[in-house]
């Protein structure tokens, strides 16, 4: 019998090995023993005779080990003789069931794109069902659900996916940060052991983002073999790289449990966060915008595209001063320089005079806004902008009357002392009376006014979080979390909604999945921003991220900037101000509006195109940008970063464009823009400059010297 399933999908029920394929990419499993095991993820292999990749990837039985190789399944087992960590962890009360074996009940191919198969252990008494899928333009989709199904408790420490890598991935990039500085990159050789990043801070945390990629030995943005791995979670959480004895490699990734989280009774299943794997055979660019493509497909984008808006945003301009002239007359000159959106953040309800009180009660405070918000929100619209608003529904302050009314509502661990973060405690989702209190108060809250978007932030870590029975509630905070934003949704379907945790602290595709926007850092210093918003790059497209141009010092660093290098590092995002407005000359008014008008000329190419970063060439340059999807256009940015070794940048090499087509070449000109000392520049920003794409590749580009800190721009379009 031919065991490969090409020609017929439906027949993979009686075949050991399955094959799907999708953007150029192929994935062989072996799903003979129950658990799927990937023995190939990579490059496109066209119509094959899948017995043979088996054949020709199986491995010797070294002496000194088992009689067999255990195999590299989805998710790993012990009992099978797996020599790394066990990606299922699961026992019962009498401390039985510990180690499943499981053995194959069913496999279904129903499409040349997906994989569903269930395992059971009858010993065990369990049951896991793992799905893999490939979307059509080459992102791998894992998850798995284990259900009991025995008559007694089955207590769940973990469930971790794994996806096998080739031995060829040689170097490993993780990614780490902090609040203010979030998605910093680290890389190193991958010469043994495991690398792993983990979280149990309640959030996707500013300090451990669910990322983490391996590739080739010198593998950069355009070249080398590349394979990321991300989890669509927004709470606890491992991810990571393991590199076996034998040799062989794979990325994880998995929900972090605290002990005693998940008790399974009969027939109960649980869900692992789905595990997104990415593979290039070109460099990171490619298996970046895999990811980028996924995040445009989701149904509440696809449904409704449109550009972004311009916003803006009051904290940095007001912070809790609400004063109702003040924020009109913001709002009126936001409107003058080219904002479509304008948002109301913190200090609006309740108590919120300060950062000590008021979380948890939803309701207009009559003292910040003693005519209700809809005065400021006529005069908002009024002016052509839409109304947006801030709030913190997962948080509660003791000064508040929810608190007062409800002070068992937090979730904390009743004993110890309440563990506070910026004067705030947790409000506990899962308890249903919480849920529907909140439920009920941000329903009124957008049935009764015209607002048109939510920023949702998550200010603090969650610590020694117990729920109503006493048990750790992290992951239930998380899952009452996603409730909460999907019925608003379903209630309020016109209305848009921005994740924001502290800045980047809750930044990954699960809450995405409901969400149109992140917020990506609370800092909006520039430099600091050219390195926070490339690594998130990584993950995410422009158009969900929220860049800033804040006021001329910036408020987390102290640092001052020109205007031109804050609007060409914000110029590449979701682009907003944060800036007091009413303190602003008429000229730095009219320079404002004028790069509002720049970024709206190019707006559709920034929102719809391929984002696209260049490896260093120098020590204090960084350059990236967006080609349009037929490469007829294009907008890069280089910025000089630091003084560097060097008096002038090295020429600009733009690969990837069409290499026979001839691009028209314009300096794109901020205001206040200034170049560095030199006694002579190049010529050609003058007029602009005509090069094809071979020569754009080949010798690239002249750039002007340039001061630290300061950024040079340049549009292509072919003719």
């Amino acid at each position: 019998m031919d065991r490969s399933t090409e020609s017929n999908p439906e027949e993979a029920s009686i075949a050991p090995f399955v094959h799907i394929r999708g953007g150029g990419v192929s994935v062989v499993a072996d799903t003979s023993g129950g658990v799927p095991a990937i023995i190939h993820w990579g490059r496109d292999l066209g119509d094959i005779e899948l017995a043979s990749v088996a054949d020709a990837l199986a491995l010797p039985v070294p002496f000194g080990a088992l009689d067999m190789v255990a195999p590299l399944t989805i998710v790993p087992c012990h009992g099978d003789g797996f020599a790394g960590p066990p990606g299922i962890k699961v026992h019962r009360n009498d401390g039985t069931s510990w180690a499943p074996r499981f053995t194959a009940m069913s496999v279904r191919h129903p499409d040349s794109t997906t994989l569903v198969a269930t395992a059971a252990d009858v010993v065990a008494e369990l049951e896991l069902t793992t799905t893999v899928g490939l979307d059509r333009h080459g992102a791998l989709t894992v998850s798995s659900t284990l259900r009991n199904t025995g008559e007694g408790e089955l207590w769940v420490d973990a469930l971790d996916l794994a996806l096998p890598v080739s031995r060829d991935a040689a170097e490993i990039v993780s990614f780490g940060g902090r609040w203010g500085l979030e998605f910093q990159s680290s890389r190193r050789e991958w010469s043994g052991g495991s690398s792993i990043s983990e979280t149990l801070l309640g959030r996707t945390s500013h300090e451990s983002p669910p990322l983490v990629m391996v590739g080739t030995s010198g593998f950069g943005e355009w070249s080398g073999e590349v394979w990321m791995a991300h989890l669509a979670w927004s709470g606890n959480h491992r991810v990571g790289a393991v590199r076996l004895p034998d040799g062989r490699r794979y990325l994880t990734g998995g929900d972090l449990l605290h002990p005693g989280e998940v008790c399974l009774a009969a027939g109960e299943s649980f869900t692992t966060p789905p595990l997104i794997g990415s593979f290039s055979p070109n460099g990171i660019g490619t298996a970046s915008r895999r990811y980028h493509r996924l995040v445009r497909s989701m149904a509440h984008r696809a449904e409704n595209p449109r550009l972004r808006p311009v916003s803006l945003n009051t904290w940095e301009a007001v912070y809790f001063d609400h004063d109702g002239g003040k924020l009109r007359s913001l709002a009126d000159r936001a409107a003058a320089v080219g904002v479509e959106r304008f948002i109301l953040d913190d200090g609006w309800f309740g108590a919120r005079r300060n950062d000590q009180a008021g979380l948890g009660d939803w309701t207009v405070s009559p003292d910040a806004h003693p005519d209700g918000l809809d005065p400021l929100i006529q005069h908002v619209t009024g002016l052509g902008m839409s109304f947006g608003i801030w709030v913190e529904p997962e948080m509660i302050n003791e000064d508040s009357d929810l608190f007062r009314a409800h002070p068992d509502w937090t979730l904390e661990t009743p004993g110890y002392p309440s563990v506070r973060g910026r004067g705030q405690l947790v409000l506990d989702l899962a308890r249903p009376e919480a849920f529907d209190h909140v439920l009920t108060q941000l329903d009124a809250l957008l049935e009764d006014h015209e607002v048109e978007y939510v920023k949702w932030d998550h200010n603090r870590p969650l610590v020694q979080g117990s729920d109503a029975s006493s048990r750790a509630g992290a992951r239930r905070q998380t899952l009452a979390l996603y409730g909460l934003i999907d019925e608003l949704r379903a209630r309020h379907p016109g209305v848009e909604f921005e994740t924001c945790s502290g800045g980047g602290g809750r930044i990954d595709l699960g809450i995405l999945g409901r969400t149109e926007r992140v917020w990506v850092s609370d800092c909006n210093d520039a430099l600091d921003r050219q390195v926070i918003q490339r690594g998130t790059s990584l993950l995410l497209p422009p158009e969900v991220m929220g860049c800033h141009i804040g006021p001329p010092t910036a408020h987390t660093t102290g640092r001052t900037h020109p205007l031109s290098f804050r609007a060409a590092t914000a110029m590449f995002g979701h682009l907003g101000i944060e800036w007091n407005l009413l303190d602003c000359s008429d000229r730095e008014l009219d320079d404002l509006a004028s790069v509002v008008e720049l970024h709206k000329r190019h707006r559709e190419l920034l929102h719809t195109g391929d984002v696209v970063r260049f490896d260093p060439s120098d020590d204090a340059g960084m350059a990236g940008g967006v080609y349009s999807a037929d490469r007829s256009e294009a907008l890069v940015s280089y910025a000089r970063m630091s003084s560097g070794a060097s008096l002038t940048p090295p020429p600009l090499r733009l690969p990837g464009l069409d290499a026979d087509a001839l691009y028209r070449v314009t300096h794109v000109a901020f205001p206040s823009e200034t170049w560095g000392m030199a006694s002579s520049h190049p010529a050609w920003p003058a007029a602009g400059i005509t090069l094809s794409g071979a020569q754009l590749s080949g010798h690239g580009l002249q750039l002007p010297t340039l001061l630290p800190e300061r950024a040079f721009v340049i549009h292509l379009l072919a003719g």
